[in-house]
């Protein structure tokens, strides 16, 4: 690993590789994307280079979450590789607890106009009583899952101001960890959802119609350290 950084920072003085250094930390290993206005590795497009090349010799891409602020993830091919491969840190339970807070939360509020872009920040909060109501899994798994997801940033808990006043408990909005998506990946996520949810639709068609015969599963942020993980690829 030491070689990686320092093959890739080697052409760089001190003040410039000490803000690399510290905008990769940031990104790495903060739960929420980071603003560029915080770090000079972030908000100054020459440096930010410097940080992408490092980034990249470890699997790794800057990606960009609105106008203001960045995280870091698996560059594309790595992640088709990951899929490919039947690699990921969830179990089958997990992520189709994650597929239902996200069809609840996302899908289905953007099908109605309420959610722009192609983020998954909602402010459509899913409870347990509608995932346990649209699921076929034990209610005594539901929890435990919801509990695994959360740890690995991929759900989180909606503040008391975003539940309705019907809600019993606590309900469940997307993670941070979703920002770690790249564009392309949020896309394929996104299609997925499609398909799982209205597998008859127009739309789920035209999805269908556009792939190629084989298309590996997208797959979702890990709850490991990314850094490590790219150490062994």
């Amino acid at each position: 690993m030491s070689t990686v950084f320092d093959n890739a920072l080697a052409e760089l003085n001190e003040r410039h590789r000490d803000e690399v250094l510290a905008a990769f930390a940031a990104l790495e290993h903060g739960r929420e994307p980071v603003p560029e206005a915080q770090l000079l590795a972030l908000r100054d497009a020459t440096v930010r280079r410097d940080l992408q090349r490092l980034l990249f010799r470890l699997g790794r891409t800057l990606v960009r979450v609105g106008s203001t602020h960045w995280t870091s993830g698996f560059r594309d091919d790595v992640t088709e590789r990951l899929a490919a491969e039947g690699a990921t840190a969830q179990s089958r339970t997990d992520r189709a607890v994650l597929v239902l807070v996200l069809v609840h939360s996302v899908a289905i509020p953007r099908s109605q106009g309420l959610v722009s872009g192609d983020s998954w920040t909602s402010a459509h909060p899913t409870s347990v009583d509608e995932l346990t109501r649209y699921t076929q899994l034990p209610r005594g798994e539901i929890r435990p899952a919801l509990q695994r997801l959360r740890a690995a940033g991929l759900v989180q808990i909606a503040p008391p101001r975003g539940r309705s006043a019907v809600v019993d408990g606590p309900a469940y909005l997307p993670g941070p960890a979703l920002h770690r998506l790249t564009k392309a990946a949020r896309e394929r996520l996104e299609h997925e959802l499609i398909l799982a949810a209205a597998p008859e639709s127009p739309l789920a068609a035209a999805i269908r119609a556009r792939r190629p015969a084989t298309t590996p599963a997208p797959a979702v942020p890990a709850e490991e350290s990314t850094t490590e993980r790219n150490e062994d690829t």
